[in-house]
Formats: C-alpha cells, sequence, structure tokens
C-alpha cells in the first residue's frame, strides 16, 4: 500500500474544497471527527496529507463517500445532480480544527 500521496504538495489545498457544517457534521465534532467536501479525484491518502498540511494535526483515519447522482428535473427536462465527494477525518486525541476563529 502506498505511503506517499500522488499529488504534488503546492496542490494537496486545491483537494479540500470547503468543511461542512450540518447537524450530523456537528455531532462528529464530538468523536474528534471533521467532514469536509473533496475533489472527485482525491484518494484517502491525498486527502491525509492535505489535512495534514494545512491544519499541522495528525489524521487517524479517513472514511470517504461517493453518492449516487441524483435526478432533478427543471420543466419537461431531465438532469442530475452534480455529483460530489466528503470526507471523514478522524484526528489523532488531542487535535483540533478551528472552523469558526472567532465568530
Amino acid at each position: 500500500m502506498p505511503t506517499a500521496s500522488r499529488v504534488p504538495t503546492r496542490d494537496l489545498a486545491d483537494l479540500i474544497l470547503k468543511p461542512i457544517v450540518s447537524e450530523k457534521a456537528t455531532i462528529l465534532l464530538e468523536d474528534n471527527k471533521y467532514v469536509f467536501d473533496v475533489a472527485l479525484k482525491a484518494t484517502k491518502i491525498d486527502v491525509k496529507a492535505a489535512i495534514e498540511s494545512l491544519f499541522n494535526v495528525k489524521v487517524v483515519k479517513v472514511n470517504t463517500s461517493r453518492p449516487p447522482r441524483k435526478k432533478k428535473r427543471v420543466g419537461r427536462f431531465v438532469g442530475f445532480k452534480p455529483q460530489y465527494k466528503r470526507a471523514v477525518v478522524t484526528l489523532a486525541q488531542g487535535d483540533t480544527i478551528t472552523l469558526f476563529p472567532e465568530v
């Protein structure tokens, strides 16, 4: 199993699109788990390297999900909602990420 990311270090920040702040994601914060929208091409190894370099924390586990596309209808035209990928990142004990600095 490869341990190094296949994405150059300077491009790792582009893989993490935004943090997710929902009711479920807020409940996961109690278990030191953070939810992020990530690029579709990002692998678990890439996400781990990106989070560790961006926030200076130790990542223990990364779970990714890419749910199936949903149909979207506008009038008589049928299309699909955009595809997305989410990553649930578990941090080491004692590490935190500040999602809301000085709110």
